[in-house]
């Protein structure tokens, strides 16, 4: 084959398990067979709608089997696939559109809303993209693709500012998911629950991609419930999941966790943000190794991993590198930190992006000789395990003290009642900033701030302790389970 890239994966599966089931939806199971002839359908049907090599080919939707087709066809053609996050607005949604100039766009009927002009074809899923798949003949597309050719375009999460579109190669998805298959324990018999979303670079290179390249099944749900995850483990014999801390916390919350059937459960992978400590005692009084790794959209996605053998000792760390991805933490002078040390995590290997579609400048800014620039801060220890401090950009000063609200966040969420919390760093007369935490209680629980303040004396540093505590309803965050800072320092941080 010329294809070298992703396109190429259903035909090169399908030629060694055809009658094996890839994916599963609502009831529906589409073997791998079946995957590459859907697939090259809807490349012929882009193609002969005037998609050509380069062309951007966006996706608005939640987790659905015609985003893998839409994926898998677009790097059959040459093209870009560019995955939208369904919990934006439509000016959102026009920006990203505009800023990739998409060429087309496949959309969910529940999105229609959300879509406006601009785009030069748009295909809703249903009767509309089945009759186009059902008019062309599915014949083989070999089109020239190099691992280096850009992938993906996938908008960054935004936690401030513009959203940025990271390019991900061939190449990047590639190694990643090989990265995954020599640190994980994928089998081809996996069953892997994807309830995560899609659009984020997490559910699709550290679980969907990787699971199909190893010939495994997916089970595509289209939006994450607790009590149904719980269903689905037991019913569906599943044994790989993958999630941000949130999702892993609500399903231990369940009131039929205690004796839910997880004996299919292999491999728990936790990713998005720092795991709390108790989440991962939580699990592990399940008897299930709560693996957990640090990772970004423009690394496509892994970087870190924490492995089952080392989760325990290691419990609250991110890992090693993997594999072939090398991680240095930099102290303020550009100079290897010492173990023990706070520094910023800088990324390079063969899954690390390229650079910013359209955005030269902040592409050289980020990507200097190789290496990414995290904007995360992190400590390694004296065996290379990397623990993730926070956001560099979310620390505070506090009377001349650095103060990384993550380990704030992890004591706050060891008491009782407390379901979320954030702290980030307010004006104060005295020592510059202080900390005010923003606390979710749990379910009947009546959180006393003062009380709250009380009890974390004693277990931090007095220069960390928060000053103020605000009990809200709920924290806003991202798609893919990110606290927006920006948001609570607009709404509480005067």
């Amino acid at each position: 084959m010329r294809n070298q890239g992703l396109g190429s994966w259903p035909a090169r599966r399908a030629r060694k398990t055809p009658h094996r089931t890839a994916l599963v939806h609502d009831g529906r199971r589409i073997s791998y067979a079946d995957l590459y002839e859907r697939a090259t359908r809807l490349a012929h049907a882009l193609r002969g709608a005037g998609v050509r090599r380069g062309d951007r080919v966006a996706y608005l939707g939640p987790n659905h089997p015609s985003y893998l087709e839409t994926l898998f066809a677009a790097g059959l053609l040459g093209a870009l696939f560019v995955p939208l996050n369904t919990r934006l607005t439509a000016p959102e949604i026009a920006y990203q559109l505009d800023d990739c100039g998409a060429k087309a766009l496949i959309h969910a009927t529940s999105c229609a809303g959300q879509v406006g002009p601009g785009v030069p074809l748009t295909v809703e899923i249903g009767p509309d993209y089945e009759a186009r798949l059902a008019a062309v003949d599915p014949l083989p597309i070999d089109e020239p693709v190099t691992p280096d050719d850009t992938c993906v375009i996938m908008y960054t999460s935004g936690t401030t500012g513009r959203p940025k579109g990271a390019m991900l190669t061939h190449g990047n998805l590639t190694w990643n998911s090989v990265n995954v298959l020599l640190d994980y324990d994928l089998v081809s018999d996996d069953r892997a629950l994807v309830s995560a979303p899609l659009f984020h670079s997490g559910a699709l290179g550290m679980l969907a991609l990787p699971v199909l390249l190893k010939g495994g099944a997916l089970l595509l749900v289209e939006s994450f419930d607790a009590a149904g995850t719980l269903d689905l483990i037991e019913h569906e014999r599943i044994s790989v999941m993958f999630g941000v801390p949130t999702m892993f916390d609500l399903v231990a919350r369940q009131p039929g966790w205690a004796q839910a059937d997880l004996s299919s459960l292999r491999l728990l992978n936790c990713g998005g943000a720092p795991v709390p400590t108790s989440l991962i005692e939580v699990y592990q009084r399940r008897g299930l190794t709560f693996c957990q790794g640090y990772g970004m959209t423009e690394a496509a996605p892994g970087v870190l991993f924490l492995d089952a053998e080392h989760a325990v000792a290691k419990a609250g760390s991110a890992g090693v590198p993997h594999f072939f991805t090398d991680v240095r933490v930099l102290g303020p002078e550009g100079r290897e930190a010492r173990a023990g040390e706070l520094g910023e995590i800088v990324v390079r290997g063969p899954n690390v992006s390229p650079g910013y579609w359209g955005l030269p400048d902040a592409s050289t800014a980020a990507f200097t000789d190789g290496w990414f620039r995290s904007g995360d801060a992190a400590r390694t220890d004296a065996d290379g395990f990397v623990t993730i401090a926070d956001r560099i950009k979310d620390m505070y000063i506090s009377g001349g003290e650095n103060v990384y609200p993550a380990e704030v966040e992890d004591a706050l969420l060891a008491l009782p009642g407390v379901a979320e919390c954030a702290v980030i760093g307010v004006p104060d007369a005295k020592w510059g900033e202080v900390g005010r935490a923003l606390v979710v209680p749990e379910p009947g629980a009546d959180l006393d701030p003062e009380q709250l303040l009380a009890d974390l004396a004693g277990s931090l540093a007095r220069y960390k302790l928060p000053k103020s505590v605000v009990v809200t309803a709920a924290l806003p965050r991202t798609a893919s389970g990110k606290i927006l800072k920006h948001q609570l320092r607009a709404q509480h941080g005067s």
